[in-house]
């Protein structure tokens, strides 16, 4: 542990320990990114909004199961969408959100283009 930073009754550096309520609503929200292709099309999303069909065309899916994980990324509040005509358009409406997933995606894409290559999450048991 770093000079000076202790951990005092649920304290850590003067941040108090998030709420059971808080951490099970991030465990949420993670197990939902833990599927690549709901992390691909908020990915896609955090660039810009979109409608399913060019989701669908840009992610590589089945147009019916990128709906499915719209609708679950919608019930979790992690995606919104408007209706423009007859087309439903998809956006990320929350900027925090959109900044965990780049980081991620940023990170562990520049892991991949250095040398030596460290050992993948997914092959840590992770």
């Amino acid at each position: 542990m770093a000079k000076g930073v202790g951990i005092v009754g649920g304290v850590v550096g003067g941040i108090q320990d998030p709420s059971a309520e808080v951490l099970t609503e991030a465990a949420a929200a993670f197990g939902l990114l833990a599927s690549s292709a709901r992390l691909h099309l908020m990915w896609a999303l955090s660039q810009g909004e979109s409608d399913v069909t060019h989701l669908a065309d840009r992610v590589g899916g089945a147009l019916p199961a990128v709906s499915q994980h719209l609708a679950k990324l919608k019930l979790a509040g992690l995606v919104r969408s408007r209706r423009e005509g007859r087309r439903q358009v998809y956006y990320v409406d929350d900027p925090d959100i959109v900044t965990v997933v780049r980081v991620m995606l940023g990170q562990l894409t520049a892991r991949e283009t250095a040398t030596p290559t460290p050992p993948r999450l997914h092959e840590a048991g992770v």
